[in-house]
């Protein structure tokens, strides 16, 4: 989640002692833990109201499907199987396998001054 190394949390374990001294470190981390928790219930709780305000039609509903990262790769990245029900269009079937045929050595590429 923090992409923390062993190397990182070395250094700061050593602020931690720096700062809170060896007496207040352990009361520090006690309540940095208790405050962890409390928010983790606080989230967890949230999480709860929301769903149950929603009611039974949203009982699959997941929080984390708000990220803008997870909906875009959910509805715009994912196969759509009911997109593979519609028929390929007309035009398809009349354009070659490869528009850009690879030309063999020394061959000069076609030239258009109309197009340029």
């Amino acid at each position: 989640m923090f992409n923390l190394g062993w190397a990182e949390i070395a250094m700061l374990v050593a602020v931690a002692l720096l700062v809170f001294g060896p007496e207040r470190l352990p009361k520090a981390a006690a309540s940095a833990g208790r405050q962890l928790r409390q928010l983790r219930r606080l989230a967890n709780s949230a999480r709860d109201d929301l769903r149950s305000g929603l009611g039974p039609e949203f009982s699959n509903f997941d929080v984390g499907d708000l990220n803008p990262k997870n909906f875009v790769r959910r509805h715009l990245m994912e196969d759509d199987d009911d997109l593979r029900d519609f028929p390929q269009p007309a035009y398809a079937a009349t354009y070659p396998a490869d528009p850009d045929p690879e030309l063999p050595p020394g061959v000069i590429p076609p030239f258009d001054p109309e197009a340029t």
